[in-house]
């Protein structure tokens, strides 16, 4: 799903091009004050620096259904470079507040990353008796590191990135984000590639996210990260009674990502469970995947959730999980469970 994908331009004057929609090129320009009923695009020049540029916009439109469309206007280009791995993109907008692309695509913005955050992380933790050392394989803008330190029993936290270029422009331009957790005592900060370190370490995890881009391409070294062989890998560095938690992709309006990682997890680990949240910045239901050699305790009742959250001093630190929450992420549209029953 291509979400926020192309920046643009309002112009009073004609329809919209689907030419131009087809245009792979992300940044356009134009009037600061568009026009409800008609408008037209213009294309930025792919040369030109786009922290440069006034009235600026992007385009949210589903790969699906392109003739449903949504124009944010971003009020400033905070930092927009290209790693040898892709390209990356912080913008403010009126909307969303800050937001960090990757290669054209959101990856969180600033309205909303705690929904997705404390989402994902906290449901593992929680379901741990007492985590003590966390991997993340993905450690993008930070704020992952920033919701599992919030947990006390934990001692050390690695972080595991490829892209170092990525990682020093969210610590100038995304504070908000992981406040400050990177340079933490109870963090280390690699940047390599994930699947080297997993393969190489000799470390044993209580917990482990994989927070990966979801973009497959073809020959990229992230497809690997989605495959049976490195979730193999994975199982090896779990502790007895560890977790891994991925991001997994969208489980509404499409389901095809979520599906394919986990058939792999079901390959692989006999405890598979299957969370969601709708994070209003991806205009998706979003997946979690949750595996361990062990039941996991995801079917928590909401007492059970809260009880552990106040012995953790936890209660009054989130802003969006807590007892109903959890129970919410694993009670699925039965839609939803009755696609993953039958694929499973």
């Amino acid at each position: 799903m291509n979400i926020f994908k192309k920046i643009i331009p309002f112009m009073a004057s004609t329809a919209l091009s689907t030419t131009l929609l087809a245009n792979t090129t992300p940044f356009y320009i134009g009037s600061d004050t568009p026009q409800a009923s008609t408008f037209s695009l213009k294309q930025l020049d792919s040369g030109k620096n786009i922290a440069t540029q006034e009235n600026l916009w992007y385009l949210d439109f589903y790969q699906q259904a392109e003739e449903e469309l949504c124009f944010v206007h971003v009020t400033k280009v905070l930092a927009n470079g290209r790693s040898p791995f892709q390209e990356y993109t912080v913008i403010d907008t009126k909307n969303f507040g800050k937001v960090l692309l990757i290669d054209g695509e959101v990856q969180s913005a600033q309205i909303d990353e705690h929904i997705y955050h404390e989402s994902f992380i906290h449901p593992a933790m929680v379901a741990h008796p007492n985590p003590k050392s966390v991997l993340v394989i993905g450690a993008g803008e930070g704020a992952t590191a920033r919701e599992i330190l919030k947990h006390p029993s934990v001692e050390r936290l690695v972080l595991v990135d490829i892209d170092g270029d990525v990682i020093q422009a969210v610590k100038q331009h995304l504070p908000e984000w992981h406040q400050g957790t990177f340079d933490h005592p109870k963090t280390e900060l690699l940047i390599m590639c994930g699947k080297e370190f997993v393969e190489k370490t000799n470390e044993k995890f209580d917990v482990i996210y994989i927070d990966i881009c979801d973009k497959l391409v073809k020959d990229s070294p992230v497809t690997e990260l989605y495959s049976p062989k490195f979730y193999a890998s994975v199982k090896k560095i779990l502790s007895q009674n560890g977790i891994l938690a991925l991001q997994a992709m969208q489980l509404f309006p499409e389901m095809e990502g979520h599906l394919s990682i986990i058939s792999n997890l079901k390959q692989v680990f006999p405890c598979v469970e299957t969370g969601g949240a709708y994070i209003p910045s991806f205009v998706a239901m979003w997946g979690f995947a949750f595996a361990s050699n062990q039941p996991i305790c995801t079917k928590l009742s909401s007492e059970t959730v809260d009880s552990i959250l106040d012995k953790r001093n936890l209660s009054n630190k989130l802003n969006h999980y807590d007892g109903e929450t959890h129970r919410n992420l694993f009670s699925l549209p039965k839609g939803i469970r009755q696609v993953i029953q039958e694929n499973s």
